[in-house]
């Protein structure tokens, strides 16, 4: 009995050891990590730079000065860090995206319609369709804040 058990286990030893060359003869791991790889850097490409779109909400045609207002920036970034951390970091996609250089790919008038008017934005902006469904449908919560805390959170993002 004790012949017959240890056979079964020296058979199986081989037949699973030998299944594992033959999968990394044929570089099938390999494979199926680059499709992944490349998915992701063609999501990452989908929504288009447009500076010259304003999106749809009470902000048209927004300039920033060319120093950043350090008190409003500071009253930004506690708003933004009671809020809007859950979805977005600086550097890094999470459920929304990565907010470092926002004023390289959106106009500060867009960028502060999002923040304050993000329902009205989904279902009208084409740039914000275009990222919702990049980001699987995640919609953006209105946090209903005012055009004073908008402000001060559009400041805080030119600081990143």
């Amino acid at each position: 009995m004790k012949k017959v058990l240890m056979f079964l286990a020296l058979g199986g030893l081989i037949v699973g050891c030998g299944g594992k060359e033959k999968k990394e003869e044929s570089g099938g791991f390999e494979m199926k990590r680059s499709k992944t790889e490349e998915k992701a850097a063609d999501t990452s490409e989908g929504v288009p730079v447009d500076m010259n779109n304003d999106g749809v909400g009470p902000f048209k045609d927004i300039s920033f000065s060319n120093e950043v207002d350090a008190e409003l920036a500071s009253a930004g970034e506690a708003k933004f860090s009671s809020i809007c951390v859950a979805c977005h970091m600086a550097e890094q996609r999470m459920i929304g995206p990565a907010l470092k250089g926002v004023y390289e790919r959106r106009s500060p008038a867009w960028v502060m319609n999002m923040i304050i008017n993000p329902d009205v934005m989904l279902k009208e902006d084409p740039i914000a369709k275009a990222l919702l469904k990049e980001y699987n449908n995640a919609i953006m919560l209105n946090q209903n804040l005012t055009e004073d805390e908008t402000r001060a959170v559009a400041e805080y993002l030119r600081t990143l």
